[in-house]
């Protein structure tokens, strides 16, 4: 498939810089108590994160900037979940603490690493973190329309953590900043493919 001209061939990055422009939203109504707003705008979101990954790769319209928008709306309606979290369910926040803050510090600090390291966020997209935004979406959306089983919790929060230390042994391996690294089974085989 060739890819489209036109204007189709920023909808990937168009739906990702209007993630990023729902985060200041979402902030407001959440410090302002709009709990059904809230939800009715994260759920979209959250789902938009998933479309525009697949018409980048479908249309073949992946790229640095797109990987970069990406991953900064990520990291933003990431923050912005907690954010909801604490204002409409701080009970959760309180009975998850531990669990919680061990994936808040990955997912907050594997960017900053990246950022030391290679002067940019990282905008890996590992198989692993894919998995875990789906799982984390799913966790959000079904938390703010039904209410949260714990196991549903625990199974994002884990994989989310498991992912933090993929990223985290990725940057250690790689001396350049790359982007849509499938995974560290994929490096290490390229490093052994190098060497032989």
């Amino acid at each position: 498939m060739v890819a489209p001209v036109g204007p189709i061939r920023h909808l990937p990055n168009a739906i990702s810089a209007l993630r990023i422009l729902a985060a200041p939203v979402l902030v407001a109504l959440a410090l302002t108590g709009h709990a059904t707003a809230f939800a009715a705008v994260i759920v979209p979101a959250l789902v938009s994160d998933i479309v525009d990954g697949y018409l980048a790769r479908r249309l073949r319209l992946t790229s640095a900037l797109g990987a970069m928008l990406d991953s900064i709306a990520d990291l933003l309606l990431f923050a912005v979940a907690v954010i909801g979290i604490a204002c409409f369910h701080p009970e959760l926040l309180e009975h998850h603490r531990l669990a919680g803050g061990i994936l808040l510090a990955g997912w907050l600090g594997e960017p900053l690493v990246a950022l030391v390291r290679y002067g940019r966020i990282s905008s890996f997209h590992t198989y692993a973190s894919k998995v875990v935004a789906y799982l984390l979406g799913f966790m959000v959306a079904v938390l703010f329309v039904w209410g949260l089983p714990d196991a549903l919790f625990y199974a994002a929060v884990g994989a989310g953590i498991l992912a933090s230390v993929e990223e985290f042994l990725l940057i250690a391996l790689l001396p350049e900043w790359r982007a849509d690294v499938r995974g560290i089974y994929w490096v290490l085989r390229e490093a052994r493919g190098a060497t032989a």
